[in-house]
């Protein structure tokens, strides 16, 4: 807890240094989305409330969190999957897409070749978008989701996520009129990316990018050049500035200082998009997006 503190402080004394330099103005100067995770805790109520607290312009459910070696997991903390179907299209119908994160902190996934990386898009295809395959359940019942996120804490260079990116863009599999799939990655803020990941962003095909600040020993003091240079290399893409609502967790950042620092230093950026936050278990007891809601 002494050690959070201490990196709580850290990160907040520096973008207090940052605010001085770039003023409150640039926060009021650009309006943007916030993107929430949901999915890591039971008692962080459900999605269709995560939807109706008017507060975020994306969900994310995490985590789908074993894939690569013919089996599949999807792990939403003790959630009842039942009528989770109902609240996604609840959400869409409010104009909140909701997308499915892959990954997460387990060390049961891996896209080792490229065959492997098909699978996972027929997975994909036929569990939670428009396809319907014998054999292959659909959790969510007649539900599409809006989108799939990329949350890689592990890999190898031989993974191949530009192969499940590619192909994802290729089937443009959300199908209905007008909507696209929303591609996404949450990396950490260290750049440049892992060979894995990075390969899959290169592709272009990235709709944005969810850049961690928070939970990050080398990116603590460092973190505004790191976004720059993310920023920098995929002109193309959106980039939202990932929170912590969790004052417990390190790199936590207190609302004022994203006022007087983060936001400013972010919205320099043309390709700003918006602001992440971890997760709505913690948001709903700080209150956190309420918050920094405004400065996004």
């Amino acid at each position: 807890m002494a050690l959070a503190s201490r990196r709580a402080t850290s990160l907040a004394a520096l973008v207090c240094v940052v605010g001085f330099l770039a003023g409150p103005a640039a926060a009021a100067g650009k309006t943007g989305q916030v993107t929430v995770f949901w999915g890591r805790n039971k008692t962080e109520g459900s999605l269709r409330e995560a939807c109706d607290s008017g507060i975020y312009t994306m969900v994310i459910m995490s985590f789908l969190n074993v894939y690569g070696h013919g089996k599949y997991r999807l792990d939403l903390s003790g959630h009842p999957i039942a009528g989770i179907g109902d609240d996604i299209k609840h959400c869409q119908f409010k104009g909140v897409p909701v997308s499915l994160s892959i990954g997460g902190f387990g060390a049961d996934y891996s896209l080792p070749s490229k065959q492997s990386a098909l699978d996972l898009f027929d997975y994909l295809w036929n569990s939670y978008f428009g396809g319907s395959k014998k054999g292959v359940p659909r959790p969510f019942d007649d539900a599409w989701l809006d989108g799939v996120d990329l949350f890689l804490e592990h890999g190898t260079p031989a993974d191949r996520y530009d192969v499940l990116a590619l192909e994802l863009a290729k089937h443009n599999i959300r199908g209905g009129p007008g909507k696209p799939l929303h591609l996404t990655a949450t990396p950490r803020c260290t750049f440049p990316p892992s060979s894995y990941l990075g390969r899959a962003v290169a592709t272009g095909i990235f709709e944005r990018i969810h850049i961690r600040i928070y939970d990050d020993d080398n990116c603590e003091a460092y973190w505004q050049l790191a976004w720059d240079k993310w920023t920098a290399a995929y002109p193309a893409t959106r980039f939202y500035v990932g929170l912590t609502a969790s004052e417990m967790t390190p790199g936590w950042v207190h609302p004022k200082n994203v006022y007087y620092g983060v936001a400013p230093y972010v919205q320099k950026a043309e390709n700003y998009g918006g602001i992440m936050i971890w997760d709505r278990y913690y948001d709903k007891q700080t209150n956190y997006s309420s918050m920094v809601k405004y400065y996004a």
